[in-house]
């Protein structure tokens, strides 16, 4: 069931409602697994679901993505199976008709375009609302089912700063923001998105401070082991940031490429930067360091262009959903070697192609 809550009066209350009746699917003798993407809003979502399920007293534990993973692959499933799991909860992953793991009761919470829902699982779906929710602020939404906790609303702050909807007037930022202060909330932001940018993208660290922290300046002001891994992680992204910024764009009628070859996920970064400077361009920065055998690409533009379906339009043979998923203004993907140069030669740019 794909629950969009752009179709009904009352979002927060339909999340509330939706949620208590994916709980009640669940088997409480079983753990609860919340599976999540590994950026700030994802992490603060997972972490929004399990200290509320835990207070709560159901048992829930997070599963975190990999570098290059999607909720399908063949490992991910592995390792939800591991927990033998009595629910799952699907956190700012995107959505299709396929279920993430059959059989299980599931709840998916998310605001990208969503590609279908499976027919057994409850889909709580931002995306179309005006102003379009985070995932994390779903989540927050959804958990005052049980127990509330005001002193969980920086997570979901945190999600809303991480996706860029602070400005979008949510009465929830607002108030975290009063509460837990505007720069601390932006500050610890940028440290909680830092580990999975770096080569190792190992977001752990970030989500064990979210599970624990009181608020972001445990986060910011922290000399726990964690805390100083953030540290260590953004520098070594704002170095790799240092050499990719000089790297020139290819311009081919609407298109920008940035070409880059870096361990690190800093294509979104870059961009973001070339979106602003390149208004009338559809900027993909193209990453053939990232993953081997890949090419892993964003996407953005300033121009107002529907970049999911300009990706549709020159969707390659072999892309897999790994390909033009997110939001109209913000996507990109992961492509094979092979498919790569199929898909750079559609859109005008064969210089960017690689050896395959």
């Amino acid at each position: 069931m794909l629950g969009r809550l752009a179709h009904v009066d009352d979002p927060r209350a339909a999340a509330r409602a939706a949620f208590e009746d994916g709980l009640a699917a669940f088997d409480r003798t079983r753990p609860v697994v919340v599976l999540c993407h590994f950026d700030a809003d994802g992490l603060s979502a997972a972490a929004i679901l399990v200290r509320a399920l835990t207070a709560a007293s159901w048992r829930a534990t997070p599963v975190l993505v990999g570098k290059g993973e999607t909720p399908w692959d063949p490992a991910v499933t592995a390792r939800l199976r591991e927990h033998d799991p009595g629910g799952l909860i699907v956190a700012d992953l995107g959505t299709r008709a396929d279920p993430v793991l059959p059989g299980c009761p599931t709840v998916i919470i998310d605001h990208h375009v969503p590609t279908g829902a499976p027919d057994d699982a409850i889909t709580l779906s931002g995306n179309g609302l005006e102003p379009e929710p985070t995932t994390a602020l779903i989540a927050w939404w959804a958990v005052q089912a049980l127990a509330p906790d005001e002193s969980l609303l920086w997570l979901a702050a945190i999600g809303l700063i991480g996706d860029m909807a602070d400005d979008r007037g949510f009465p929830e930022l607002a108030d975290a923001q009063q509460r837990f202060g505007k720069t601390a909330l932006k500050d610890a932001v940028v440290l909680l998105n830092a580990p999975r940018r770096t080569a190792a993208a190992d977001a752990a660290p970030a989500l064990r401070l979210l599970l624990e922290s009181d608020g972001p300046k445990a986060i910011t002001k922290g000399e726990s082991a964690d805390a100083q891994a953030l540290h260590a992680a953004r520098a070594e992204v704002r170095a790799e940031m240092d050499v990719a910024k000089r790297a020139a764009p290819i311009v081919a009628g609407d298109v920008a490429l940035v070409p880059l070859d870096s361990a690190c996920q800093i294509h979104p970064l870059i961009a973001q930067q070339w979106r602003g400077r390149l208004k009338d361009k559809i900027v993909i920065a193209a990453n053939r360091g990232y993953r081997a055998g890949w090419v892993h690409f964003a996407t953005r533009s300033a121009s107002g262009r529907d970049l999911i379906a300009f990706l549709a339009d020159h969707r390659p043979p072999g892309a897999d959903d790994r390909f033009g998923n997110g939001h109209a203004q913000a996507t990109g993907g992961a492509l094979r070697l092979s498919d790569w140069n199929h898909f750079a030669a559609s859109i005008g740019v064969p210089q960017a192609q690689v050896p395959a």
